[in-house]
């Protein structure tokens, strides 16, 4: 008598199931999170898919095509994990316009992939198993009738996924809306799993998507008794939307000269021309966060955060690793898939640093301490109006050590600033800075650098190493005041700094090792500082919520450039516009409260009254946002409003 086999279909379904979870795990995501009846009708779905392709052929056939599929899918789970170690974003095709960077930075790669090796080994277990157990699992070629159970068992799931997909249908990022109406991979892969999410971007490829239309909204401005102020002028232009409204043909075009009409912009304020005709030099600075701010280890960074401006409620999210931070900070724009766009140069960018600095008679200036071309910073930072730009290999390499990883913040800060700190024209400077980067250990050349600073430091080692990169960055710092104070141009210059993401190579548990307070994996991971300082500017706390997108615009109007405050996405946050942070999952933080897309909750702050519909106004506002600013690229749209 045959031993009776184990169905081929139970065991497709426990190994598909098993790497859906465990990636979950892996990835810190909460298993409750997951919309599981949704999920697990279409894991069940794709079970008796390739149950019924594995049961057509030979024992041996069959077993190769499971096998495969299982290696496959290995393959899949394996670089969804370690590109979310390495991005903090989770893969999709969209993003293979990021594949240069991890090639680039191989070395950290080379690390997380080491790091996390047992996590590889855990998604090879259906492999394995199948190899292991092929003798007790059904892989006989199946009869008619036990092929066209597994046809009509497939149509139940497919038909049971759909209506479960209706359950709560009208939420905020509910399985319908993602599925539907939603572009949103960070989701769709948190909320249904890593093979929904790549089976839905496969079709929506194929077949095409197009989001729902969603009602634009922009910010509701907070209502004021009247008063006798004198009268309010407004950071914009004389760009009139409406009339290009009603002449355009476009419908894409119309409803966004439509949505930009509806803003009235920004005011200008007490601080508008604060700053006008001093020198600027803006840092994007790698990987710096709030917890490596300690008054006894990195003073410089302690003073520049406690002193002029000191913003309580900035957080720096993390889009697109350091590109998606560099885009926000410079454009004032919220990225989404941007890459190839970004990169190639081709978008008029009216409002970019270089131009708009030059525009007042400044020189400028932009630095990046590590290969000058990598992800063609090159390219969209001469397209910013930074006409000298200099890096590792196209001259910076003959002034500093362009052969060790990674390269050093004070070496770049004493090569660079002979070229403008003697200048008679004021100066705008902009440093893209590496000695903070990943990975966190002794092989780390800044980190190894400031070992011994760190020693005594009650933290992991790789906390440790990261303290000790951001040493390197205070340094810098310190000894760029030093030589603006020596060349007499100390008062006369502002520092701005941002980080372009929190240290994201490090979990969330050896971030809250350095952190003051106990951080979430979802919004408060991303707080940070943003750094606004001068010598003379007297302290003033800003408890408004801001992020790398208000970085622009708030320069803008402290130098009081003109400028049209409808047209970027990020607002000037010394101005009374409602402050808003929003992540790469549609979570957000407003000067209201917090929510949470992944649980759809809202956490509201203490002693304000929230205001009606609030929560689902605010993700129509996010969402039109996040749109806009895609749109913008797309259709390279200042050039359509404002020439060029």
């Amino acid at each position: 008598m045959q031993k009776k086999r184990l169905d081929l279909t139970i065991f497709l379904t426990l190994g598909i199931v098993f790497l859906e979870v465990i990636f979950k795990v892996l990835s810190g995501s909460q298993l409750w999170q997951i919309s599981f009846l949704s999920a697990f009708c279409f894991w069940l779905a794709t079970s008796f898919l390739i149950s019924f392709f594995a049961s057509l052929f030979s024992r041996k056939i069959n077993y190769l095509l499971v096998l495969t599929i299982f290696f496959l899918l290995f393959l899949l789970f394996s670089t969804e994990i370690i590109f979310f170690k390495v991005f903090d974003v989770y893969f999709s095709v969209a993003d293979f316009g990021l594949a240069d960077q991890a090639a680039d930075f191989w070395r950290d790669t080379v690390t997380l992939i080491l790091k996390y090796s047992y996590a590889l080994v855990i998604f090879l277990i259906p492999f394995i198993s199948t190899i292991l157990f092929r003798k007790q699992i059904g892989f006989e070629k199946a009869s008619a009738n036990n092929l066209l159970s597994k046809i009509l068992l497939l149509l139940i799931f497919i038909v049971l996924f759909q209506v479960s997909l209706l359950i709560k249908k009208e939420n905020s990022f509910s399985g319908y809306q993602l599925y539907y109406k939603v572009n949103n991979n960070y989701l769709t892969t948190a909320k249904i799993g890593v093979i929904p999410a790549r089976f839905l971007e496969i079709k929506r490829a194929i077949f095409g998507f197009e989001e729902a239309k969603a009602e634009l909204k922009v910010a509701p401005k907070a209502k004021k008794e009247p008063t006798k102020e004198k009268s309010v002028i407004y950071n914009i232009t004389d760009i009139d939307f409406t009339a290009l409204a009603a002449s355009e043909n476009n419908g894409v075009l119309k409803n966004m000269h439509t949505y930009f009409a509806s803003d009235t912009g920004t005011k200008q304020n007490e601080y508008t021309g604060y700053y006008k005709g001093k020198n600027l030099i803006v840092f994007m600075a790698e990987s710096f966060n709030s917890i490596a701010v300690s008054q006894e280890l990195t003073p410089t960074l302690y003073k520049l955060t406690n002193e002029s401006f000191v913003f309580n409620n900035f957080y720096t999210p993390v889009m697109l690793s350091t590109l998606g931070g560099e885009f926000q900070e410079l454009t004032g724009i919220y990225p989404s898939s941007l890459s190839s766009i970004w990169r190639k140069g081709t978008n008029y960018f009216p409002y970019g640093f270089g131009t708009q600095y030059a525009a007042q008679g400044y020189k400028t200036f932009a630095y990046h301490n590590n290969q000058y071309n990598f992800q063609s910073r090159d390219v969209y930072l001469k397209n910013l109006g930074f006409t000298n730009y200099l890096g590792c290999f196209n001259g910076l390499e003959k002034k500093i050590n362009c052969y060790q990883w990674p390269e050093s913040d004070i070496e770049m800060i004493e090569a660079t600033t002979p070229d403008y700190i003697s200048a008679d024209e004021p100066f705008m400077v902009y440093y893209a800075t590496v000695s903070g980067h990943m990975s966190y250990s002794w092989y780390n050349q800044m980190a190894k650098k400031h070992k011994a600073a760190v020693q005594d430091l009650a933290v992991s080692e790789e906390a440790k190493a990261y303290v000790a990169t951001q040493i390197e960055l205070d340094q810098a710092l310190a000894l760029l005041i030093e030589k603006l104070t020596a060349a007499g141009k100390l008062d006369d210059t502002v520092i701005a700094l941002v980080g372009d993401h929190y240290p994201y190579a490090m979990d969330l548990a050896t971030i809250n090792e350095l952190s003051s307070y106990e951080r979430d994996a979802t919004i408060e991971i991303n707080r940070s500082n943003f750094i606004l300082w001068n010598s003379k500017t007297p302290k003033t706390e800003v408890n408004k919520v801001g992020c790398q997108v208000d970085v622009l615009p708030t320069l803008l109007n402290l130098y009081g450039i003109k400028y049209d405050s409808r047209l970027i996405i990020g607002k000037d946050i010394l101005s009374d516009e409602p402050g808003l942070a929003i992540f790469n999952n549609q979570s957000w933080v407003s000067d209201y409260g917090k929510y949470n897309s992944l649980t759809g909750t809202f956490t509201p702050n203490k002693d304000v009254v929230i205001p009606d519909n609030y929560v689902t106004d605010m993700n129509s506002v996010v969402a039109s946002k996040i749109t806009m600013g895609k749109l913008i690229l797309e259709k390279n749209y200042y050039q359509r409003v404002m020439g060029g």
